[in-house]
């Protein structure tokens, strides 16, 4: 019986090797002016692997559409909500049961995480959120156990690597940020005391992004960086550093044992320097490899949950951070594939199924426009990019080496799409048209938008965050030579 026994845990043991990681996790961003249907993302989710997902906020079509799927959830709560939520039970109760309960019972949908706010502590923020996210958290705790959900549902609250430092420049020497570690701490008993667990959002590329001294190599994964020697420990990138920094905190402050999940961490294709389609594949399949092997840091050998960021491009998201936020997706905005990951045992990414664009036509600068006015036409494509995405001909995107005309014709183009093809949304003053000739020069695409058909957008959802246009106003003067001309 004995060896029966071990015959099966070896057998086990040999299968999950095969098989590689039980599955993969990912965020699926929702900021997109012609989002992809849910069912169709759900269906990608599947074909690749995914097995796990996480919701910024709590969408319906996203989670009716997961429903029965297979694949659990965690959901958030935006930051605007914590103050309503950590004012009133009532508050919370409600919105447990209208966004977790009525899931899970009406569709059947396996929402095991209720994710608080999403890096509440972060240094830009102040502390705008420092007095409402424990109560917001120990609310919505209170209504998932009032609603018979405690037991299967965990409170997480995501957080940025920003709450953690350390004064050594090492690892070992990492601790809670002084001005919120009373805070961190309270929460972390809290949620350990529920069986819940610590989110914790990771991201290289923006060590990199803002430190021009940053040692790049040390944010990948192929150990051609100059290790940093900890002790006993040596590491060879930012990633395991990062993480074990967290770790040495929390050891440090009686959590040793704490669970924690990575919520976020990816790298962007475009609108920097460091962002494209090269970096992000290295990076991403190195992070994939290091899951499929099921393997952990120095100091956590056991591997995290990560979940990676992003599923699909996203339009719509605000451009505050830097004009890459729009470009995490390992997808492009319909789920087409950016670029090759090999997703373990020589299985490929699987693009969207089923997609259906608007008609395959374009608006373009008009081949016999007259420009008597440069200012007209900058003024024209500044509104063009005020109402549509613009962040890949800005200075060092896929798209900014396009000559003067062709500038034009994207600016005009993206927002002739963003207004599904409108026949008034190609009339910038007498200077566009619409062709059915592809104007594409890789590597920049001229998209054709999603075909929503008759889903209505409201005006928030259709008018991506506002502010791009007049940013890029300035640069268009110099790309466009209107100091010279139009020729």
């Amino acid at each position: 019986m004995g060896e029966i026994r071990l015959f099966w845990l070896l057998f086990v043991w040999v299968l999950g090797i095969e098989r590689g990681v039980s599955g993969l996790a990912c965020n699926w961003g929702l900021q997109s002016t012609h989002p992809l249907p849910p069912n169709i993302v759900v269906k990608l989710l599947k074909d690749n692997g995914f097995d796990k997902v996480k919701l910024f906020e709590a969408d319906p079509g996203a989670l009716k559409a997961l429903g029965k799927s297979g694949i659990q959830v965690m959901v958030g709560i935006p930051n605007d909500m914590l103050a309503s939520l950590a004012g009133s039970a009532g508050n919370a109760e409600a919105w447990v049961q209208q966004n977790v309960s009525n899931y899970v019972s009406k569709y059947g949908t396996d929402i095991r995480v209720v994710a608080i706010g999403n890096e509440p502590f972060l240094h830009s923020y102040k502390d705008m959120f420092t007095q409402t996210t424990l109560p917001a958290l120990q609310n919505i705790q209170a209504a998932l156990a009032k609603a018979g959900l405690g037991k299967k549902v965990k409170t997480t609250v995501p957080l940025n690597a920003d709450v953690y430092q350390t004064d050594s420049g090492l690892p070992s020497g990492g601790d809670f940020r002084p001005d919120v570690r009373d805070l961190m701490l309270k929460i972390i008993k809290f949620i350990q005391d529920n069986g819940g667990i610590l989110t914790i959002n990771i991201y290289p590329f923006l060590s990199l992004q803002a430190d021009p001294n940053f040692p790049k190599e040390f944010a990948f994964f192929d150990n051609k960086a100059n290790p940093v020697v900890d002790g006993p420990i040596v590491y060879t990138n930012v990633y395991d550093a990062n993480f074990d920094t967290l770790i040495s905190a929390l050891e440090k402050n009686g959590f040793g044992q704490m669970p924690v999940v990575i919520g976020e961490v990816g790298w962007p294709t475009d609108c920097d320097p460091n962002a494209n389609i090269d970096n992000a594949r290295r990076f991403n399949q190195g992070l994939l490899d290091r899951i499929i092997r099921g393997q952990g840091t120095p100091k956590r050998r056991a591997p995290p949950d990560v979940y990676i960021f992003s599923l699909i491009d996203e339009d719509n998201k605000s451009v505050e951070p830097g004009n890459f936020e729009r470009h995490w997706g390992i997808f492009n905005y319909d789920g087409s594939i950016k670029y090759p990951l090999d997703l373990g045992k020589g299985k490929a990414l699987a693009p969207a199924k089923g997609v259906k664009y608007l008609a395959r036509q374009w608006c373009v600068l008009s081949p016999s426009a007259g420009v008597s006015d440069p200012n007209a036409l900058a003024q024209s494509i500044s509104q063009a990019c005020q109402y549509a995405d613009c962040t890949s001909i800005g200075p060092g995107s896929s798209c900014s080496n396009l000559d003067p005309q062709r500038n034009a014709s994207y600016a005009f183009n993206k927002y002739y799409q963003t207004m599904d093809q409108r026949k008034d949304a190609c009339s910038f003053n007498n200077l566009s048209t619409v062709t059915t000739v592809d104007p594409s020069q890789p590597p920049c695409r001229f998209e054709i938008m999603i075909d929503i058909g008759k889903h209505e957008l409201s005006l928030s959802n259709k008018v991506p965050a506002a502010g791009f246009g007049s940013l890029l106003l300035v640069s268009l003067m110099l790309v466009l030579g209107l100091a010279n001309g139009v020729h």
